[in-house]
């Protein structure tokens, strides 16, 4: 695949328990040598920076094994699945760096997997519960006490093919009954305690319309279609390892019924294996707090720069070569741990401190005259493009009498150790000259309109010749050449570092009331007035920025020039 996100698997990445697996079943064979994973997304909402994790280990690990990985999209609950959730996960898939190929689904197996269950029904391994779900759920018993039989599981075979036929045929309405598999009401993990293998949803499928009046439950699809797929490695988060001996116990049971011998990779049988989700501080990763988030106005939109899905991350101007060098760092891991944000953003800041741009913008702009030079003049000057990168070259910015600079870059009366603009004092422009303002400018309130300055045109490209020093260098922009813009700077989404740690507390509790910062009529150098949709720059001295992907002339801060990851580093030692 021509890729312009550059080799997924280039990025070092530690030896993890998944790839010390994976090369142990290579060399003794298991599965012939095969190996096949998969990435099998519910698409009932769009990817978070959790599933970046779970996309990098599955795609990596096949590609640095010769192997293939899958995406397969979860869609057994029609409910809450859309069309647009399956095309943002496609896009986010490829926006990451990997190439999904043809896209599987759940629901291509659907009539496989009722074909199974009734055999199931036929070795007396499953039968037709009339219970509602809460009842069920009470009779389930906890961790410490077992459960108690269903009064409908001794129903006969014949009795239970014939109800659960007539569910598949529409014939009784939501939650009437369910399938259930007949395992072991005592079992120690609730998990086998008969769990729910199909129940009847009379809902609109977004690939199979109206065909299916009853839908498979996530336990029942998902073992199945990983070996009708011929996965050799199910690799999932923690929270799925009590899953696994029922993830087993349905493929056992089908391929002691020889059902696996007829499948394309005959008797696959995949082994699943659990790592440690990723979690990050001042973040929190629930589908139902997001889509809150959402649905009550409390952010844009799923692309919002401030939620942690792929496309808000996207639009904040991630790069997806900063999100797989943070995830091969962090490694692979079989406990839970929560990684700083900071850190995420130091791997963001290295890669856009190699590769952004450099353009010169003024968020807050005051007005500068420059009294001694001459009206109508422009110059030309050199500016270059990235010093990180010699092959990036120069541009040429526009120099004039009257300038923007930023407003917190002058003081009337100036703080100790303030070495900026003031009265009388001296700075050098960035690419430019030396200044001395000479004159303040006030309206009827007494607020700063305009600063007069003058110019030394000796010290042209920031140098004095009779050798004095200045302090400091600050950017600027022409006035007669800037580009409007508007800038929105982000804070933490949430005030607390670890929101949903907090007992009898909503996370959505701790929400940031002061996140979004809308800067208007925001000065930008020319040459970004040609900025790409959702290119990346550097605004010199203030933070690496990216422009809107949809909305000209608006411009997101990606995150601050500052590493306070060093910092927090440091103080760990």
């Amino acid at each position: 695949m021509s890729n312009p996100a550059g080799d997924p698997t280039s990025a070092p990445h530690h030896v993890d328990f998944i790839r010390e697996q994976v090369q142990r079943d290579q060399q003794e064979g298991t599965f012939a040598g095969r190996v096949q994973t998969r990435f099998p997304p519910e698409p009932n909402g769009y990817l978070h920076i959790g599933h970046a994790k779970s996309i990098c280990l599955n795609f990596g690990v096949a590609a640095e094994f010769g192997g293939l990985c899958r995406l397969r999209m979860d869609d057994t609950n029609p409910e809450t699945e859309s069309v647009d959730y399956v095309t943002g996960i496609e896009t986010d898939v490829r926006w990451l760096g990997f190439e999904p190929g043809e896209t599987r689904y759940a629901s291509d197996y659907f009539e496989q997997l009722y074909r199974w269950a009734e055999r199931l029904i036929g070795a007396g391994l499953a039968y037709v519960d009339d219970q509602d779900a809460e009842t069920i759920s009470a009779q389930r018993g906890g961790f410490t006490e077992p459960g108690t039989d269903s009064p409908f599981r001794t129903r006969t075979v014949e009795e239970n093919l014939a109800l659960f036929r007539g569910m598949r045929a529409g014939e009784f309405p939501d939650g009437a009954r369910v399938l259930r598999a007949r395992i072991d009401m005592a079992h120690p993990n609730p998990q086998l305690r008969d769990p729910v293998l199909y129940r009847i949803r009379h809902a609109h499928h977004h690939r199979t319309g109206d065909r299916w009046p009853i839908y498979p439950t996530y336990d029942w699809a998902h073992g199945q279609s990983d070996a009708i797929e011929g996965t050799t490695h199910s690799v999932c988060t923690l929270e799925f390892d009590a899953h696994r001996p029922l993830y087993d116990w349905f493929l056992d049971r089908l391929g002691e019924l020889g059902e696996l011998d007829t499948l394309a990779v005959p008797g696959n049988h995949p082994h699943q294996y659990e790592f440690a989700r990723l979690q990050l501080t001042y973040t929190v990763l629930s589908k139902r707090k997001l889509l809150h988030l959402v649905t009550h106005g409390l952010v844009e939109g799923w692309d919002d720069p401030r939620m942690p899905t792929l496309r808000g991350l996207r639009r904040l101007g991630y790069p997806p070569e900063a999100l797989r060098a943070f995830c091969a760092h962090i490694g692979v891991a079989k406990v839970n741990s929560i990684h700083e944000i900071e850190l995420l953003e130091s791997f963001v800041r290295d890669e856009l401190n190699r590769t952004s741009l450099r353009r010169t913008a003024v968020l807050r702009p005051i007005k500068v005259v420059i009294e001694n030079y001459p009206e109508g003049q422009v110059e030309w000057l050199e500016a270059v493009n990235n010093p990180e990168d010699p092959t990036a070259g120069t541009r040429q910015v526009p120099f004039s009498r009257e300038l923007y600079l930023e407003a917190d870059d002058f003081m009337e009366v100036p703080a100790p150790k303030f070495y900026r603009l003031s009265p009388g004092n001296e700075v050098r422009l960035r690419y430019a000259y030396f200044i001395r303002c000479t004159d303040v400018v006030k309206n009827d309130d007494g607020e700063i309109v305009e600063l007069r300055c003058t110019y030394d045109p000796a010290t042209a490209g920031g140098q004095s010749p009779d050798g004095r020093k200045v302090k400091t260098t600050l950017h600027w922009v022409s006035a007669a050449h800037a580009v409007d813009a508007e800038v929105r700077h982000y804070n933490r989404l949430f005030t607390e570092a670890h929101p949903d740690a907090h007992e009898g507390r909503d996370p959505l509790d701790f929400l940031n009331p002061a996140s979004l910062e809308v800067i208007s009529g925001a000065k930008l150098e020319p040459a970004l007035a040609e900025a790409a949709p959702s290119q990346r720059v550097q605004f010199e001295r203030l933070g690496y920025y990216c422009a809107d992907a949809d909305r000209p002339g608006l411009f997101h801060r990606t995150v601050g020039l500052r590493d306070d990851w060093a910092k927090i580093r440091k103080r760990q030692g």
